[in-house]
């Protein structure tokens, strides 16, 4: 696990004015990876670095040549295409190179006049993918999210006997994974309703969103050796955010026996930027199990899991509407919650799914599953917030909804915030849902 270092100095400033503002998610202290190139360009995507609403362009950094050993390496990695080089690397190239980055972004830096030649503003970028995504695990760490759908269905039995034992998962569509700004047509499939005979084939008419957090793989392992929970972070890039688009009308009548396919594998929308671990570490939380629940398997359990295993990272899902965009409104929002409200630790994730010996490469993805709270306005789904569709939304300009129409769009922001040291934040997804 990262600890404190010269990097999280909260009385660091940056010789990039907007990184000092309050309300940024990249001040210094960030310093998140992606991957971007100019808009409209055609040139090549190549690595990047958040700080205030600039970009650092990783390729015109490099050819500067102001950084040298295992800082020079690393830096080297983030001029491909992609990061899945850089994160084969592991954290001690991490950590070389966010350190290189925060002194030459320091207030006072030498190398003030050499990187702001290096700058793109955001706003005039496009992204893709931070990595080649070669697999992606979807898991269920929020249990209240787990109860809250379970109560819908099996009211007398919500929970299923296995969720406080095993940290359950199911492989999704790697493919189908965009980046925040890509738009989807809303899905089309089998839908069986309740009253009917048989089913008929058609759009989706109760179209979700899911407030998750997105884990990016680092260094791998190879197959048939398992990460022990000791390790299992070392082996984590970063987090995003994700928000993994459900057809709960399509995987109500699909989802028996083998969990979802078509209601699951047509879009799901990560932000452009990953908050290396290093960077979260003035945020990490204890972990702990409520009184009465089973304690973890030996495999699961750790000290170091249980002092600091969490984080303490806030979740905002907000709803803009077409006639919302047409009158110039701001987006609504639905849903407020916290990373630490999961059953599962990012840890135990990773240690779960290599246990058996599946091997993990650089570049994969997992997902924490819905992040729904405890409280009522943190629920991460419309289908927890509308209890299955019988208790609609009324947004403040007098529309309703129980599941998503055409032309709304999410946007779900992250964050991190407290009062010892600066605020940091993931940044932001978005996608609007388009006509089948």
């Amino acid at each position: 696990m990262s600890v404190l270092n010269e990097t999280h100095d909260p009385a660091l400033q940056s010789w990039v004015e907007s990184a000092n503002h309050a309300t940024t998610d990249f001040p210094v202290q960030n310093l998140p990876f992606g991957v971007f190139r100019p808009q409209g360009s055609g040139d090549a995507f190549r690595g990047g670095v958040a700080i205030g609403d600039q970009i650092v362009d990783l390729v015109a950094l490099q050819a500067a040549g102001l950084y040298d050993g295992l800082a020079a390496g690393a830096l080297d990695a983030c001029t491909d295409t992609s990061l899945n080089r850089f994160m084969g690397m592991g954290a001690q190239a991490w950590s070389a190179l966010r350190l290189a980055l925060s002194r030459s972004l320091r207030s006072g830096s030498a190398h003030e006049a050499t990187v702001r030649a290096c700058l793109l503003p955001q706003a005039q970028a496009e992204y893709a993918l931070p990595a080649r995504i070669g697999d992606y695990t979807d898991f269920y760490t929020s249990i209240h999210h787990a109860t809250n759908i379970g109560r819908l269905f099996r009211p007398d039995n919500p929970l299923m006997p296995n969720y406080r034992w095993v940290p359950i998962g199911y492989h999704g569509r790697s493919s189908s994974l965009n980046v925040s700004g890509t738009d989807f047509k809303r899905p089309q499939g089998q839908i069986k309703l309740p009253e009917a005979e048989q089913p008929v084939f058609g759009p989706c008419r109760r179209l979700d969103y899911e407030l998750e957090v997105g884990v990016f793989i680092g260094t791998g392992n190879p197959q048939g050796q398992p990460v022990p929970m000791a390790e299992a972070e070392a082996h984590v890039f970063g987090l995003c955010i994700l928000n993994d688009w459900s057809a709960r009308d399509i995987q109500a009548w699909e989802y028996q026996p083998l969990g979802p396919f078509l209601s699951k594998n047509f879009a799901s929308t990560l932000s452009p930027w990953i908050v290396t671990l290093e960077a979260l570490a003035p945020y990490r939380s204890a972990w702990s199990r409520p009184e009465g629940d089973p304690q973890p398997l030996p495999y699961l359990d750790s000290a170091r899991n249980r002092s600091e295993g969490g984080f303490d990272l806030q979740l905002e899902v907000l709803l803009e509407t077409a006639q919302m965009r047409k009158q110039g409104q701001a987006p609504f929002r639905l849903a407020l919650s916290n990373f630490d409200h999961s059953y599962w630790t990012v840890a135990q994730m990773v240690a779960h799914h290599t246990v058996n010996g599946c091997n993990l490469q650089p570049g994969d993805f997992l997902g924490s599953g819905t992040m729904s709270g405890p409280q009522p306005g943190s629920e991460g789904a419309l289908i927890e917030r509308t209890q299955g569709g019988k208790e609609p939304v009324v947004l403040e300009n007098g529309e309703t909804r129980t599941f998503l129409e055409d032309g709304d769009r999410i946007i779900m922001r992250a964050w991190c915030q407290n009062d010892r040291t600066r605020r940091i934040g993931l940044g932001e997804v978005s996608s609007t849902v388009l006509p089948a």
